[in-house]
């Protein structure tokens, strides 16, 4: 294979890894708090000297994936009805307590496990702002979740869901689909705004997706073409040079 085929290669490579990473996003379309993610792109510069001009250099542009970005727009909130469902109107994230140390997300679907604790999907408790797991007693049965993040009962208040924001929030890392580590040290957020009964959807956009999924697959299947192409433009170059040498 010569330089043309390994740049068409690099690009197969790349749409490969951006194809999974679009059918991820519609995997996720219906999870509460997914945020979708893109592939990042740049030139792979590398200078080629000739044999016939060793002072002369060529660049070749090969394609690279250099990381990805995710999109924090928030989703749209729907109501559910249920009082242990929560969404965050503004930036933030809840705080889980996991085996691996604090985790970061905003899927605030929340139930009561065997112990009394919220949990989240995972079935990692959420965490106050005093870093506790917050417990329900089994004789209180109404919950009320403050916008502030004060969960109450009948028999008063609880605790307050503990609410963080990042400066940099690329920098987190998914753990599975919604949850996120990061060795940045979160800040407080003072005021969060704490909707009880409600979810946030997914921001993914079902049809935008898919439509990059087509042009993704179009282009695999073309640069795939290509290199086919140019193989057998080699192979037919050298039988006419075997052929006349003959």
């Amino acid at each position: 294979m010569d330089t043309t085929g390994y740049v068409a290669l690099s690009r197969m490579v790349a749409l490969q890894r951006q194809t999974d990473m679009t059918a991820h996003n519609i995997a996720n379309a219906n999870t509460p708090g997914f945020k979708a993610s893109r592939m990042l792109f740049s030139d792979y510069l590398v200078n080629q000297r000739r044999v016939d001009q060793p002072i002369a250099a060529r660049t070749v542009h090969f394609v690279q994936d250099r990381g990805t970005h995710r999109e924090m727009a928030a989703g749209a909130m729907q109501s559910t009805g249920n009082p242990l469902d929560i969404a965050l109107a503004d930036d933030g994230f809840l705080v889980f307590d996991t085996p691996r140390g604090e985790r970061y997300s905003r899927n605030g679907r929340l139930t009561l496990d065997n112990d009394g604790r919220l949990v989240g999907p995972e079935g990692f408790p959420v965490l106050s702002q005093g870093g506790e797991p917050i417990v329900i007693a089994p004789d209180e049965g109404r919950i009320s979740i403050a916008t502030d993040g004060t969960v109450s009962t009948e028999n008063g208040q609880i605790g307050r869901i503990r609410v963080v924001r990042f400066e940099n929030p690329q920098a987190l890392r998914a753990e599975g689909v919604n949850l996120y580590a990061t060795e940045e040290e979160p800040l407080p957020v003072d005021a969060p705004v704490v909707m009880q009964g409600m979810v946030e959807e997914s921001n993914v956009q079902a049809v935008v997706e898919l439509t990059l999924l087509m042009a993704q697959m179009r282009e695999f299947q073309f640069a795939s073409q290509f290199i086919e192409r140019e193989g057998e433009r080699q192979t037919q170059a050298i039988e006419r040079l075997t052929r006349r040498r003959g």
